[in-house]
Parts: structure tokens; sequence; C-alpha cells
């Protein structure tokens, strides 16, 4: 039995096919202006091939063929490792120019979910992640995520982070089967979806999926990454299909459901050319529209404003009593207490549960 050992030798220079004609002309002591006349080539064009300026044709291979003897198939292979080997020399180069952006994503937090494969060396890294974003070059990510270096502008938020938070929500979405888009009945899902708020996670989630789905709506959950700090992401992948993303960051269920109705808000308020990132903290008015859309469709105004005027907020059985007219889980109401600032945050804790949907 013969032991082949594999050949991983890496050329560190690319030699041109000029280097091999020049050798063979001049052992059958021929001129490169011979060869010209021989070949039908200008002079200057032989000279360039010579000095690797210009390629060896398959044409021009053929020539060769006839005047020095040599296969046209072995002057075309030459060629073609010559090209590939300086192509590779290149992206060697590339890599290394791309390391910087290496460590403004979370490689080892996206390796621990499973989306890229282990890996201490930065050029494996940087492969991994160029094969995960699906682009040739990670200094590309600006142009193909456009929308998150554009909303990515928080102190300690990485655009890099934001991307690849994003990439994990578009190939989850990608597998998802959706109906198409149907903005009407979205808008008669909402009172449903309020409903589900009353059930457990792994009751109301796969109702959700299936719903957003019938309407043209691919729901996918993505766990939080560091320095993305994003609650939710609204965008199009296709003019009949859009992406909710969520993140379930701060697990708690009334930020869950809240993010869910403001990124639904998106969906039926604003165009499909806008892409929307629901952070921490949000003053754009856009971000300010969505709110108040989703904070009226959990708790209509009107009966906010009663419930509030009848000082039944302080305790807890006038909120599980008011959640319970409005068909909502208490949470919801707990959560919008405390953002008007109505209760402090040791108040009726046990009325917001800590949740986790396995994703």
């Amino acid at each position: 039995m013969v032991n082949k050992k594999r050949n991983d030798f890496t050329p560190v220079i690319a030699i041109p096919p000029g280097e091999t004609l020049k050798e063979n002309i001049e052992y059958v002591n021929m001129s490169q202006t011979e060869l010209a006349e021989r070949t039908g080539l200008s002079i200057k064009h032989i000279n360039e091939i010579v000095k690797g300026k210009s390629p060896i044709t398959q044409d021009t291979a053929l020539k060769l063929e006839y005047v020095l003897g040599i296969p046209a198939s072995f002057w075309n292979n030459l060629e073609a490792n010559y090209r590939e080997t300086s192509a590779r020399l290149k992206d060697e180069e590339d890599l290394k120019s791309e390391f910087e952006i290496v460590k403004e994503i979370p490689y080892a937090k996206m390796a621990q979910f499973g989306w890229v494969a282990p890996s201490k060396d930065k050029k494996i890294k940087v492969k991994n992640l160029r094969n995960y974003f699906g682009v040739a070059s990670l200094k590309n990510l600006p142009l193909v995520f456009e929308g998150a270096f554009r909303k990515a502008d928080g102190e300690n938020v990485s655009p890099y982070a934001l991307a690849a938070w994003l990439r994990r929500g578009e190939l989850l979405a990608n597998s998802i089967e959706t109906n198409s888009f149907d903005k009407m009945k979205l808008k008669k899902m909402i009172p449903i979806f309020r409903k589900l708020t009353l059930e457990g996670p792994e009751e109301f989630y796969p109702k959700m999926v299936e719903l957003c789905s019938s309407c043209g709506i691919a729901l996918v959950l993505v766990p939080h990454l560091p320095k993305t700090y994003a609650c939710g992401a609204t965008q199009w992948i296709s003019s009949d299909k859009a992406v909710v993303q969520l993140s379930v960051r701060g697990a708690k269920a009334d930020i869950f459901w809240f993010t869910f109705f403001h990124e639904i808000a998106h969906i039926i308020l604003h165009t499909k050319k806008e892409f929307h990132l629901q952070e921490s903290e949000s003053n754009e008015c856009i971000e300010d529209e969505a709110d108040t859309q989703a904070r009226d469709w959990l708790i209509p105004p009107e009966q906010y404003k009663k419930f509030i005027m009848s000082h039944a907020y302080t305790t807890c059985t006038g909120i599980t009593t008011f959640a319970k007219e409005l068909e909502i889980h208490p949470c919801i109401v707990v959560g919008r207490l405390l953002h008007d600032k109505k209760i402090s945050y040791c108040d009726f804790d046990n009325l917001r549960p800590s949740f986790k949907i396995v994703i």
C-alpha cells in the first residue's frame, strides 16, 4: 500500500508564462523578432508576453504549438495557473487588510451560536465571514448592509456587528415560506396578536410565525449580539416579503411584545424602501410614529386615560383587572406604566415575568 502525501504547497510568488516562453526560445536560439515573424504577432506583443504584461491567449497558445512544438494545452495551463496564483496571492494581501474589520465583529459569539466555525486564525476568520455575509470582501459590507451602517450612530454600536445580526435574520427568513404581502390582512391580525400575549412562549411563538407568514412576513428570532443594542428590525427582502427580526433583548415579555408591535407598525405605516432598526433609545420621528401606533394597539388611548385617572394602577388587582378587560397580559400594562413613569421598576415585578423563547 502506497501512502500518498497531500500536496499542500502554496506558491509565494507568481511566475508569468512569459518567463518560460523566454527560456524556450533562447534554448532554440530564436529571437523575439523571429518568433514574432513566425507567429504573425507583433514584436511588441511578444515582448509584452515575455515581460508578463500580456496573457497567452488560446489563439496565441496554438500559434506557439506550431512554432515551438510545445502543446497549446501546456501554455494554456501555464497561463491559468499563473492567473490563479496571482489572484490567490492578492487575496492573501486582501485578507490581511480586513483584519481590523474582524475586530469589530463578535466572531466568538457568532461561533458560539453556530453561525460560523470556531477559529483563532485571523485569515480563516476573514474567509468564514466572507462566506457568512456572501461577499468577496468584508470591505463591501457598508454597501451591502447600508442601513445598518447608517443607523449605527451610537457611541458603542458597531455597524459590523449590526450587519452580522441582520445577516442572520436574512438567512433565517430565506428558509421561511410566506404568502405575498397583504397589508389589509395584517391589520386584521392585530387583535389576534394582542390575545397571544396571554399565552406562554412555547404556545404563542409558533402561532405568530404562522400568522405572520400568512400575511407575507417572515418572523425570525436572532440572539442579541454584543455591540448591536438592537431590540428589533424590519426590512424587505423582496417586494412581497418583509422580515421582522427580534432579539429578545431584555428577556421581558412586555419588551418583546412592544418590539413586535413596533415592527409591525413600521410595515403598515412606512414604505417598503425603508429599513428600520429599533434600538434601546431612538428619537427619530419615524420611530416615534411606530412607538405611538404600537402603544395604541396594545392599550387604546381612551381606556388608558380612564385607567390612569381612576388610580387603579396603584394596586395589583387594579392592573390585572384592567388587563383582563383589554384581553392582554398584565405585563403589557406594567410595561406601559413603567415607560410613563407612573410606577418604579421595583413595583409589580411579579406581573412582569422574564421569559425565554427557544430559538
